[in-house]
């Protein structure tokens, strides 16, 4: 996996490349699949971020309304309502790098004035494709997510990832947001099946032609409970599982619930990629 100086807002840059970076899931709603409403209030946010922090997460990805299938929509307002208080207080602490999940262009450019430094979008910069304009405008790092949802998707699960991402990089290209601006994700979960998702995992590695750093969010996904049989809050370790899988076929970012199973579960993959490198002369 070649290296990768990711560009922020702010002025931050993030390496990628030569080990995992994990990303925490911090949902301040009270509806999401996982563990709607447990960070819904400010304070009890911030401390969970603390946590994710503390265990080895080095972006807190923050989000205000749940994605989950049949989920209650919600308003700008009430969007940012909900993230941007916590935002402000993880960006006075300095340190933290901070991501926002939306896919509204008015919510990720109040976040970004608030102290986001990523914006990551659910639908690729082709729901709201203003969004770009605000990565290209802050200097923000941008996720371009691919979703299967209100349209028909293509029979090859690589081939639709294809389609969908090359249009969301033209529509970032467009706006004026730099290559190194930009990472995607193949959207596990968003209208796939169990075995898409999988087959999505299997041939990972034929995603590397778009030519970007993949980040990745498996993290309880209804197909790992489809494999393991568990229920929601006990698919940390399939999670892990897969966590693994997509590092060694070239995975670089990795969004989750639960920092530090995955923490470990990563390092041992960076090891083994580690040994699997040519030695330099």
């Amino acid at each position: 996996m070649p290296a990768f100086e990711w560009k922020l807002a702010h002025g931050r840059t993030l390496p990628l490349g030569s080990k995992a970076v994990v990303m925490g899931v911090l949902n301040v709603t009270p509806d999401s699949f996982s563990d709607g409403g447990r960070f819904a209030v400010a304070d009890q946010a911030v401390a969970q971020a603390e946590r994710m922090l503390a265990e080895g997460a080095l972006i807190v990805d923050v989000g205000g309304e749940s994605t989950r299938p049949g989920a209650e929509p919600i308003d700008a307002g009430e969007e940012q309502r909900r993230v941007l208080p916590v935002i402000e207080a993880l960006a006075a602490r300095g340190d933290a790098i901070i991501s926002v999940d939306t896919y509204r262009e008015e919510t990720a450019r109040l976040a970004v004035e608030a102290g986001a430094h990523i914006v990551n979008d659910v639908w690729g910069a082709q729901r709201e494709p203003g969004i770009a304009r605000v990565a290209a405008d802050t200097g923000a790092g941008l996720v371009l997510m691919h979703t299967g949802r209100e349209r028909e998707k293509l029979p090859d699960v690589i081939g639709d990832q294809f389609a969908f991402l090359t249009r969301s990089i033209e529509i970032a290209r467009e706006a004026g947001v730099d290559d190194e601006q930009i990472l995607l994700d193949p959207g596990f979960g968003f209208a796939k099946g169990a075995d898409e998702n999988l087959e999505i995992i299997a041939r990972f590695g034929e995603l590397a032609p778009l030519g970007f750093p993949f980040l990745v969010g498996t993290s309880r996904k209804r197909f790992i409970g489809h494999v393991t049989g568990r229920e929601v809050e006990a698919r940390d370790a399939g999670t892990a599982a897969t966590s693994v899988a997509l590092r060694l076929k070239g995975a670089v970012v990795f969004r989750v619930h639960d920092v530090a199973t995955n923490i470990d579960a990563l390092a041992i993959a960076d090891a083994i990629l580690d040994h699997a490198r040519p030695a330099e002369n």
